[in-house]
């Protein structure tokens, strides 16, 4: 689970955290995210928790010293580096699940997406779109596809609902996109272009 650190400022952030907890567990997930002990994070932790659900953490030494981690979960994983912790998260995760969040959230995101993308990782991606707070970010990436900056078919890979059932059961039916297909493409484009001496393109 990718979230804030943050509860925000309406009370449905924390609804839902909490849902999305229960469906989790009960669903026999375990829960790896950031180990902190404040925010939505805190939320499904502990929620988890009380369904007696494996719960791991990973957290920066920094972030530990200032005394945010999670004392009860199961497992804290303490590295030196947001480096680090995001590549545990990413080898640890089955698929990742971004709730409401702020900038580092949107890193995570971004980082697992688009490790989806280039087929590094085959694990879904998906946003919990609580009271639209991520409409503005699923029409930017469709926008991006649109503009010929992506394929269509990575940005409709991007799992999104606002319910938390649904989400799940999307997750589990993923499919990645065929990245050969778009490598290819691309460089039969360049070849064209070249050819073609299309302006901004290196002629050979």
């Amino acid at each position: 689970i990718l979230c804030g650190s943050s509860m925000g400022v309406n009370p449905i952030f924390k609804e839902k955290a909490a849902e999305l907890g229960r469906v989790l567990a009960d669903n026999g997930c375990e829960l790896l995210y950031g180990g902190g002990s404040v925010g939505l994070m805190k939320i499904v932790a502990d929620v988890m928790m009380k369904r007696h659900r494996k719960v791991i953490g990973t957290i920066t030494q920094h972030l530990l010293d200032m005394r945010v981690g999670h004392p009860e979960i199961d497992e804290l994983i303490v590295v030196e580096t947001m480096a680090e912790r995001k590549k545990i998260l990413e080898d640890m995760a089955d698929g990742f699940i971004a709730l409401p969040g702020g900038i580092g959230t949107m890193d995570e995101f971004f980082e697992a997406y688009v490790l989806s993308q280039l087929r590094v990782l085959d694990k879904p991606v998906a946003l919990c779109n609580v009271n639209g707070y991520y409409d503005g970010l699923v029409s930017f990436i469709h926008h991006i596809a649109e503009e010929g900056f992506m394929r269509k078919e990575h940005a409709n890979n991007l799992i999104v609902s606002s319910d938390p059932k649904e989400l799940l059961e999307k997750m589990e039916q993923f499919q990645p996109a065929d990245v050969t297909k778009w490598v290819v493409e691309i460089k039969e484009q360049v070849s064209l272009d070249r050819k073609s001496g299309s302006a901004g393109m290196p002629r050979p």
